[in-house]
């Protein structure tokens, strides 16, 4: 009893939670035989696999023997970590695909190119905070179009192969006290920019998206969940908030801690039991604040309908 309450409290205190002395603490209620899998004859495809988090879930499911996508923007980049996994797996079903997903012309190339009928497992990591604005090819802010646009033309257009496999989306722990306010997320230019706000807002769209498609996913068993991974030290946080790594980089998560519960659920028996829920750490979790409301239908389904409307001309189908 007294444990359990210890371990709430610290829970609430996020910071003894997101970093890796939570990871430690929650990891003690981990089966590891949960991620004793054989996925020999399964497709996976993960944006943003050169690096990070992304390279965690790539290298983990070639050595489970799933033939591995990774979907990147930066050739050279994307081959040297293909022959990495190549290397210390010993898979030869290592494969890569350019994509930028910041791009919707570039995301609209990939789809009408890629020959696979059927994809079990889509994992999307790739992710943007940028310090200053910047706009992407289609004039559209570029943490909304990397996090958010182009990862769902490209859903859209790889969800019929999708059908009876997973689709994991790794939010932050960021969206948290951020509301999902639409005129916001999708202004054009903003006066006044803020990088961590709109990231956040990206991330919070994110598990609303999660919502929704696992509802559209429920006609063709398509499992859908997202999570998220803790503070993990990745090159991109040092970049984008260097004063937050400076003062917690001794206590942030390694790539392959922070890409544990995406992996768990890409195969997990547990995580196929249910479809649209928010995970960390292997749990459920609340994707709000206890003071803050659920976010209202009339909401989520504006959400769709501009992230339809801005997509609908790009898509491709087979």
């Amino acid at each position: 009893m007294l444990n359990s309450l210890l371990q709430q409290f610290l829970d609430m205190s996020i910071i003894f939670s997101f970093d890796q002395r939570g990871y430690n603490r929650h990891r003690e209620y981990f089966n590891e035989a949960d991620l004793d899998k054989d996925l020999t004859g399964q497709n996976a495809l993960i944006t943003g696999a050169n690096a990070g988090i992304g390279y965690s879930l790539a290298l983990e499911l070639a050595r489970r023997n799933a033939s591995v996508y990774l979907l990147c923007r930066n050739p050279e980049k994307g081959e040297k970590a293909v022959e990495q996994i190549r290397a210390e797996t010993g898979s030869s079903s290592v494969f890569l695909e350019i994509i930028d997903v910041s791009d919707l012309s570039s995301v609209r190339s990939f789809l009408a190119r890629n020959q696979l009928q059927r994809i079990h497992i889509l994992l999307i990591n790739a992710g943007i905070l940028p310090l200053h604005y910047q706009s992407s090819p289609q004039g559209y802010e570029n943490t909304l179009a990397t996090n958010l646009l182009g990862h769902h033309l490209l859903i859209q257009g790889l969800w019929s192969r999708l059908q009876g496999g997973r689709l994991i989306l790794i939010s932050s722990g960021g969206m948290y006290p951020v509301p999902l306010n639409i005129k916001q997320l999708f202004e054009p230019e903003p006066k006044g920019f803020d990088g961590v706000r709109q990231y956040a807002l990206t991330k919070r769209a994110q598990v609303v998206l999660t919502e929704l498609l696992a509802e559209k996913g429920s006609e063709q068993e398509t499992i859908v969940h997202s999570m998220h991974p803790g503070w993990v030290n990745t090159d991109g946080v040092q970049h984008s908030l260097p004063k937050f790594w400076e003062k917690m980089k001794d206590h942030l998560r390694t790539t392959q801690e922070g890409a544990d519960t995406a992996l768990w659920l890409s195969m997990s028996d547990q995580a196929g039991r249910s479809s649209g829920q928010f995970w960390f750490d292997r749990k459920p979790r609340r994707n709000r604040m206890f003071y803050q409301k659920e976010t209202p239908e009339q909401i989520k389904q504006e959400l769709w309908k501009r992230l339809e409307s801005i997509t609908q001309e790009y898509r491709w189908e087979k």
